[in-house]
């Protein structure tokens, strides 16, 4: 079985890098709230991956966007997460964390912040989608599209128990903690990015891997 996918996308999604905006988000929420909010955001993590795995290929083709054209754009992106995770930023804030910060205080409590801005975009964004879908296009069986969407069952899992221990992890590891553990999941992410955007101008320009 390749773990690649499921290692690449631990290292987008990182919800341990999410858990200071999950403690800011849910600040004044009972243990009841903060359950609920963790169900929702790790049904929604699940939901989105499984959709860019079973249709995102269906998309592709719908708005006539060649594989090869999205692998080079999907690259990009993941090497600009892993830029923002070398500086220690989530993989997926950039420039929405302000604005969302701004506006959190008149968002709905509960599940409406488990989506909006929990799993999208700070959990599953445009790079955790975009390597959904470039991985969905390699899968050569039915079992490894399968085992595709089980890997979005494993972040789910991932991320409802890191936001179930938010508050132990805040204590022990710290912000310098979470922030050595974002820079080292960057440094990964950023090796796998060249990897996707290598093999994608390799399948545009076939010049550049000719011998």
């Amino acid at each position: 079985m390749d773990l690649k996918p499921l290692i690449t996308l631990l290292a987008i999604v990182n919800p341990l890098a999410i858990v200071p905006f999950f403690i800011h988000y849910t600040q004044g929420f009972s243990a009841a709230q903060r359950r609920a909010t963790i169900r929702t955001a790790a049904l929604a993590s699940f939901c989105v991956i499984a959709a860019c795995a079973l249709l995102g290929l269906q998309i592709l083709e719908f708005f006539n966007i060649s594989l090869q054209s999205f692998q080079v754009g999907g690259g990009m992106l993941l090497l600009i997460s892993a830029m923002n995770m070398l500086n220690a930023q989530p993989a997926e804030a950039k420039p929405l964390t302000n604005e969302l910060e701004e506006g959190v205080e008149k968002a709905a409590a509960g599940s409406s912040i488990a989506v909006v801005p929990l799993t999208i975009p700070l959990l599953t964004g445009p790079a955790s989608m975009s390597t959904v879908v470039i991985y969905a296009d390699r899968a050569q069986t039915i079992w490894q599209q399968v085992a595709l969407v089980g890997y979005g069952v494993v972040i789910a899992l991932a991320t409802a128990l890191c936001f179930s221990l938010a508050d132990p992890i805040a204590r022990v590891l710290g912000k310098t903690g979470i922030n050595v553990m974002t820079r080292l999941m960057g440094l990964i992410l950023a090796a796998l990015a060249v990897e996707v955007m290598a093999d994608g101008l390799g399948k545009l320009f076939p010049v550049l891997v000719a011998r």
